[in-house]
């Protein structure tokens, strides 16, 4: 799965990366938990940008999962300011045991990966167009990959796009 970090602080001059979750963003995130647990999609590892509002997203969307989810995560300054390439070459180094990946990122790299990683005419209309628009805050791409090691572009499936309530 591919998360839009949930809505931001707007500016306030300590620098983009420290900008933190406004309180709808964090109203947001306890969606995003239990849309996650509700479709079976609790993650076995998380890849999180540094950026605060991005762990911000993280530790509210865990604690909505439940206190039992303690999955592998890995927050990286690489994915504060990555791109389609960066995102895709931090996947393919994740476990090949993991089953369930979470990458908690930015716009317009979450959409984008989703729109680059997704194979042509799959995934519904709607679903297609949600990426290619941009990822709304707080809203998730679900992926269906055969191997992350091997993952290049066109190499999932987009099953669907999730803005939870």
């Amino acid at each position: 799965m591919l998360l839009r970090h949930a809505k931001a602080e707007a500016g306030n001059g300590a620098g983009d990366a420290l900008r933190p979750l406004a309180l709808a963003g964090r109203t947001q995130c306890g969606s995003v938990g239990a849309s996650l647990a509700a479709a079976g999609l609790v993650p076995d590892h998380v890849l999180v940008s540094s950026a605060v509002r991005t762990r911000q997203t993280w530790d509210l969307v865990r604690g909505a999962l439940g206190t039992a989810v303690a999955p592998h995560v890995d927050v990286s300054d690489r994915l504060y300011e990555a791109d389609v390439a960066d995102v895709l070459d931090l996947v393919r180094g994740v476990d090949p045991g993991v089953a369930t990946l979470l990458v908690v990122g930015h716009e317009p790299t979450m959409s984008g990966t989703a729109a680059g990683l997704s194979r042509s005419g799959e995934g519904g209309e709607a679903a297609r167009a949600t990426v290619r628009a941009g990822l709304p805050t707080a809203a998730y791409a679900v992926l269906e990959v055969e191997d992350w090691a091997s993952l290049e572009r066109g190499g999932a499936t987009l099953v669907d796009v999730v803005r939870p309530a």
